[in-house]
């Protein structure tokens, strides 16, 4: 396992990260789901995410107990805020991050996060509101750092310029072969202003494993096709072209040495400003070929030849 900075930050994260929001948040049984992240922790993942709105809390329920025992200075700690936890409680208010940061130190059973993220913007709550309340969570040594998902770029512009409050170190975009959004604004700027990329779905919910072939039915053991997990699953990406694409890339995956999965894994990795690529896992397993990605040197050419092939056969927007 290779390590990156993160940001700004002095953390410093594995390539490859651990998502909950699958794994223990219900979608897998508990004793498999703590399996997976002892697994992850073997084998040299020191960088774990969550939220709290996985499961209503559940997640962060599951990994207090997955990591009990677990020296806390031996992993990195991310969290996020913004998304319903009750009728009343969402958003991103100072009421609301103090609130919420409490609430899951208190699930999480520790005293701090490395990383407290805004799960969305905001557009509710005055910015400025937001990011003195997250630097009083910081400056109370509850959180070490900031980071946010899904923000638009001119927002984090409005944060960043901000004087007096804590800055952003961290973006949880995602971003995969099959979806290249944050390439136009959101990692430019990232990359000129201390803020490493932390990404998700990086292997498309699955598509880029190659576990969906065209014209045949779906697994019933896939994301896909469990109907707890696949309530926002995409499903142009299983049209029968984007299948076809991704069926294409096999033979360069596999004359760089690695599967599909790894070789898209790979893929996002190859951009310097990407920290850590977050997957998530229902068996131990997978992460013991996931983690294959991490330092894998790949031919450029066949990256090039890859992006070619999904920008001709896919409508994925580059």
């Amino acid at each position: 396992m290779l390590y990156r900075k993160l940001g700004s930050s002095d953390l410093v994260v594995s390539e490859i990260a651990i998502g909950t929001w699958l794994t223990t948040s219900g979608g897998v049984e508990k004793d498999k789901a703590i399996a997976c992240v002892k697994r992850a922790l073997a084998l040299g993942i020191n960088f774990i995410d969550t939220a709290n709105v996985y499961g209503r809390g559940a997640s962060e329920h599951v990994l207090a107990e997955a990591l009990a025992g677990v020296p806390r200075d031996s992993y990195v700690l991310a969290t996020k805020l913004y998304f319903p936890m009750s009728d009343t409680d969402c958003g991103l208010s100072r009421v609301q991050v103090h609130k919420q940061i409490d609430a899951s130190l208190a699930r999480l059973k520790v005293d701090h996060v490395d990383l407290y993220q805004c799960h969305r913007y905001d557009a509710d709550t005055p910015l400025e509101e937001t990011m003195a309340a997250l630097s009083e969570v910081v400056r109370a040594g509850k959180a070490r750092y900031l980071g946010f998902s899904e923000w638009p770029a001119d927002r984090i512009a409005e944060a960043m310029a901000m004087a007096g409050v804590e800055h952003f170190v961290s973006s949880q975009p995602q971003y995969s072969m099959l979806w290249r959004k944050p390439e136009a604004e959101v990692i430019p700027f990232c990359r000129t202003h201390g803020i490493s990329q932390i990404v998700w779905s990086p292997l498309a919910q699955g598509v880029l494993t190659g576990k969906y072939h065209p014209g045949a039915a779906i697994p019933a053991d896939s994301r896909a096709g469990n109907d707890t997990m696949n309530k926002d699953f995409r499903e142009n990406w299983l049209e029968p072209g984007v299948l076809s694409a991704v069926e294409a890339l096999r033979p360069l995956a596999s004359e760089a040495g690695l599967n599909l999965a790894q070789f898209a894994l790979a893929w996002v990795l190859r951009e310097a400003n990407v920290a850590s690529a977050i997957v998530g896992a229902s068996r131990p397993e997978q992460l013991d070929e996931n983690v294959v990605a991490s330092g894998a040197q790949v031919d450029a050419a066949l990256f090039e030849t890859a992006d070619r092939i999904l920008a001709a056969a896919t409508a994925v927007e580059f």
